[in-house]
């Protein structure tokens, strides 16, 4: 009986143990960071981007925008923009020379995260070949149909259609890290799996990303869906929720297209945090 005992009160110390060091390790460092993946040359016409003929006087030049995630001692990059020189819109420095910035490689991202399959988001992803790729499964099953649509462009992912990388197709949402810090969030709409990203910072608190949720303020204040969008329902769907979610977590809304929104996070090389 008294070795039963004495194993027990082992066992509570154990347990108490655990739980004291679980409870006192830091949480991982997390801070958003935005690299510049190219600018427009000219402002866009409204009335692709709303199909209720909305804003026919807007003015509107947009940007185009890629991310760093640090979580702990792992990254995550977020879109690739268009490739360097690609056109008149694309960036002058590529995101892995924006990285060597920070004293960081290609190498060390742990994954790339794309929020759809438009060329003006995964022109820089074959540069991260070892990364595992989170792409939403119904873009991912769009890239690597028998013949995929127009539009459509499977050759920047050539290493992971082939096998050569890994890839994990999002159904739903994805917590990135384990810990509910970095979320993906569904929103299909834009393109059958369209995303977009929830950082939890611990001094700024909440920021989410639209991907191409919406391309400019307007849009978003008016739910606008535009003409090129592969499902209108969804799409509406996909931002109430979007909404409803920035609202319920008090967050701060980063339109990834829209210039004015550049002054949300401290311009590179700094972080967010």
């Amino acid at each position: 009986m008294l070795r039963t005992l004495s194993l027990l009160a082992i066992g509570v110390c154990a347990n108490a143990l655990v739980g004291v060091t679980a409870w006192t390790q830091t949480p991982p460092e997390v801070t958003l960071t935005r690299f510049d993946c190219g600018i427009g040359q000219s402002p866009i016409d409204p009335a692709r981007f709303n199909d209720t003929f909305a804003f026919p006087e807007l003015k509107v030049t947009i940007t185009f925008s890629c991310y760093l995630v640090k979580h702990g001692t792992e990254y995550m990059v977020w879109d690739t923009g268009f490739a360097v020189g690609a056109n008149p819109n694309a960036p002058k420095v590529s995101i892995v020379d924006q990285l060597k910035q920070l004293n960081l490689t290609a190498d060390q991202m742990k994954y790339v995260g794309i929020s759809h399959y438009h060329g003006d988001h995964i022109g820089q992803v074959s540069l991260f070949p070892k990364s595992t790729l989170l792409i939403g499964k119904g873009d991912w099953d769009a890239l690597t149909a028998a013949k995929p649509a127009a539009g459509v462009n499977p050759a920047p992912f050539a290493n992971w259609i082939s096998g050569g990388g890994k890839v994990e197709p999002v159904t739903l949402d994805k917590d990135v890290f384990g810990d509910g810090t970095v979320m993906i969030i569904g929103t299909p709409g834009h393109t059958p799996g369209h995303q977009s990203l929830l950082v939890r910072l611990k001094e700024k608190g909440p920021v989410m990303l639209t991907g191409d949720l919406s391309h400019f303020q307007e849009n978003y204040d008016g739910n606008g869906v535009p003409i090129f969008n592969t499902d209108r329902a969804q799409t509406l769907a996909s931002i109430d929720r979007f909404k409803k979610i920035a609202a319920n977590l008090k967050a701060t809304v980063i339109i990834q297209h829209d210039q004015r929104d550049l002054g949300k996070l401290p311009a590179f090389p700094a972080a967010a945090k």
